[in-house]
This record gives structure tokens, sequence and C-alpha cells, in this order.
């Protein structure tokens, strides 16, 4: 089933839930939309997706038509870190859906680079909730996991609105945040860099788990999975994002989907793999 996942597109996904139903739709990288019938947030998003030259050598774009295509529906728009790869296309996303964007001071300092209103931009307190309808998000401070050759990559903060377009040196990590939210009857929490901290992690129904650099963080899977006590694990970070969304998935050197999910699996949760794209529903 997960090579089977690897190795064909992944169908688009319906833009209305069901009634009395979470949807949890993957954007790729970290990327979510997490939707129910009263709200709908969306993490993380990187769709536009540069390839290896531009990101290496070359200046940082939204690409505008593929935000509007795929993310056409948001309320908050939720960034868990400034690395490029999560947060270069969510001040676009908050801007033509009106969603509020939700983050760091660092955060903020993109949305300004991009020009987004800044009404529409909240810089969030840890630990404390916000109220978005009859749901809630709260942003949990967390630490980068060590993702490239065991360092963190691109590590500091970022002061004061970076060039526009940026090169990917000027989107430093920030501070960084797991997202709890509650909406549907559900519980969520998204990991979107693997590591943590211990006394900052809650309970959830549902997790959203970054696997990319996760052995570089003794019993990472195990340790995490008995803290927040999942029914479901959602992997991601993952993929591949240096290839187009539409083409059809394959995994970062060094991540491990089968072992990440075996890792799950023992820890007595159940595994959901989803590609780029796809949807799945609680």
């Amino acid at each position: 089933m997960i090579r089977s996942l690897l190795t064909r597109p992944a169908p688009a996904y319906e833009t209305a839930p069901s009634q009395g139903r979470t949807r949890f739709t993957f954007l790729g990288t970290a990327g979510f939309v997490v939707a129910s019938q009263e709200r709908t947030f969306v993490l993380d998003p990187y769709v536009s997706r540069a390839g290896l030259w531009r990101t290496a050598f070359g200046r940082l774009r939204v690409d505008e038509a593929r935000v509007r295509q795929l993310v056409p529906v948001a309320n908050e728009v939720l960034i868990g870190h400034s690395h490029y790869d999560h947060a270069l296309d969510g001040p676009a996303v908050a801007k033509h859906t009106g969603a509020r964007l939700l983050g760091s001071a660092a955060t903020g300092h993109i949305a300004t680079a991009y020009g987004l209103d800044a009404a529409q931009f909240v810089e969030v307190t840890p630990r404390v909730p916000v109220v978005c309808g009859a749901a809630s998000a709260t942003a949990w401070p967390s630490r980068h996991g060590k993702a490239l050759f065991g360092r963190v990559p691109l590590p500091g903060d970022i002061t004061a609105p970076p060039p526009w377009p940026p090169r990917v040196t000027h989107l430093k990590h920030g501070p960084v945040y797991h997202w709890a939210m509650e909406l549907g009857g559900t519980r969520v929490l998204h990991v979107d860099s693997a590591d943590f901290l211990d006394d900052e992690l809650v309970e959830a129904d549902v997790l959203l788990l970054c696997a990319v650099g996760r052995q570089y963080r003794r019993d990472y899977t195990r340790n995490l999975l008995e803290r927040v006590k999942p029914k479901v694990v959602i992997p991601c970070h993952w993929d591949d994002f240096s290839v187009p969304i539409e083409a059809p998935a394959r995994q970062l050197p060094g991540v491990d989907v089968e072992g990440f999910v075996e890792e799950i699996q023992a820890s007595g949760a159940r595994a959901v793999v989803l590609a780029p794209l796809q949807s799945w529903w609680v």
C-alpha cells in the first residue's frame, strides 16, 4: 500500500467536508488542510515547490495560480516555523482566502514582506488558545529537528521583513511551534519538525507527524506517542518537495516511511499514509 502511494499521482480532493466529519488533506511537505463543517485550518502550506536549482541559487517565488487552485478555502492559516517549505505560501493563502495568518513574529515579517494586510496577521502567544469560531488553535513551544545530516538547517530568527522574493537563506526557522486544534469534535496535533519539548505536548486523537530527521532523536516516535496518545498518526514531511506536487510522490533521501509506520503501529496507533493531495476522513 505504501509503495503504491510512492509511485502513482494523487487525486485532487473535494472542497466541501461532509456533515459531521473532519477531513485531513495532505498538501505534501508538512502541509495539511484540516476541515470540518464549521472551520478550515491550513497548516504549513508549501505547494509552490521551487526546484532544486532555484532553491539553492535563486529567489523563491510563490506560485499564485497553484496556491489558489490547491488551497481554495481557509479560515486560519497556521505556521509552525518560518523555513521556506513551511511559511513561503502562507501569506498568499491568507490573502486570496481572506483567512487569518497565525504564527510567530518571524512569520509576521514574512507576511509583511509579501504584502499581506497587517490586520490579517495574528502573532500568537504560546499556550494561549486562539478562538476560531466554534473551533480553537493553540501554539505550543517546540524545537526544530536535526533534519540535515544531524544538524538543524538555517537556525536563527527573522527580525525584520526579508527581501521579497527571498532567498532560502533569508527564511530562518524562528520560534518553532506545534499546533493543537479542536474542531468537529476531534483533537488534532501537528508536529512539523522531528523534535519536541517533553513538557509541551498535549493529547490528541489525530497526530500529524514529521518523518524527516526522526532518526536523530532517540526513540522519537515511541516517546512522542506515549505522551500524545493518538488513535491515528498521519506521517508528513516525508515526500520530496523539489518536484511538482502533481508528480508521483517519492521519499526524501534518508526517510523510511515503511519503518516509520512500523514504529507507529508498535506504539499502538493506526498509521494512515497519504500521498500529496489525498484526503482521509474521521
